[in-house]
């Protein structure tokens, strides 16, 4: 929402974010304070401080839905820890397959790319912002992916989604992998790397969202928290995706295993924002 210069003038209001995006503001109506953030708006968090204790409550704003999206992170995070896990295993130790290995890395593709969506939905769904907070209405037709590019949280949650299907490919490829090198970087390192690209786009979004700028550091605030440690696991992740690549003269042994170590530390930083994600779920509407 534009406001009219006049209008913004009278209200005082003080906005900031990462040029082109507006992801604060401050101001005061009707005798009362009023600080919008882009990440709370969306996923209808600290309701009662911004005036919205007695709204309409979207389902997708509920309490109930922001936990089940950290869940569903927090469970893809493991299976991709417990899979990097298993391939850094020494062979006289580790008792599990290449096969199951990489069905562990599959799986665990398929709750990131379900937390992935429900994050995405949440986001083509927020209201625009309204001056009056408390006559801000859900839209009146629901969409399934929207299209709001210029909108910092659009982008972020749209490239995460996006990757989380490129993972997909990648870890369901590795099931069915061809000998050959060729094949192999084609079919399986170049959807990794797709993947890891969007996914360090999108954790990069989200920080500068958060942060109101295009860096910052705010360690006792939880939104920080989640969105600087899922940037560390989008940087561990994209690391990894660089190491995978297959070389046709072969390679040294010990680049697979720091490409498993890049995405033990990529998972457990997902896993601890998902974890964190949980939490911050408390202070949207019970639902």
């Amino acid at each position: 929402m534009k406001l009219a210069p006049d209008l913004h003038h009278a209200l005082r209001m003080k906005i900031a974010g990462p040029w082109p995006f507006i992801t604060f503001r401050s101001y005061s109506l009707a005798g009362r304070h009023f600080t919008w953030l882009s990440r709370q708006h969306r996923k209808g968090l600290a309701r009662e401080a911004r005036g919205l204790e007695h709204a309409a409550v979207p389902f997708w704003q509920t309490e109930a839905y922001n936990w089940y999206t950290g869940a569903f992170f927090a469970v893809g995070s493991f299976l991709f820890m417990l899979g990097s896990f298993l391939s850094i295993l020494p062979a006289e130790i580790a008792s599990a397959s290449t096969r199951t290995i990489n069905i562990v890395f599959f799986l665990g593709s398929v709750p990131f790319t379900i937390a992935g969506y429900l994050q995405h939905f949440q986001t083509a769904n927020a209201a625009p912002f309204s001056v009056d907070p408390t006559a801000a209405t859900p839209p009146a037709r629901v969409s399934l992916i929207g299209w709001r590019p210029g909108s910092v949280d659009w982008l972020s949650s749209f490239s995460q989604f996006v990757g989380t299907v490129a993972f997909n490919f990648n870890t369901f490829d590795a099931l069915v992998a061809s000998p050959d090198w060729v094949r192999q970087d084609f079919e399986i390192w170049v959807p990794g790397m797709i993947g890891s690209i969007l996914f360090l786009v999108s954790g990069y979004l989200a920080f500068i969202e958060t942060s109101s700028g295009y860096w910052s550091w705010k360690p006792r605030e939880l939104a920080w928290q989640i969105v600087f440690v899922n940037l560390l696991g989008c940087v561990a992740f994209m690391i990894a995706s660089t190491l995978a690549f297959v070389p046709a003269g072969g390679e040294a042994w010990w680049i697979p295993d720091l490409a498993n170590i890049g995405l033990l530390l990529g998972g457990l930083g997902f896993l601890i924002g998902a974890l964190l994600m949980t939490r911050e779920s408390a202070s949207a509407a019970p639902g």
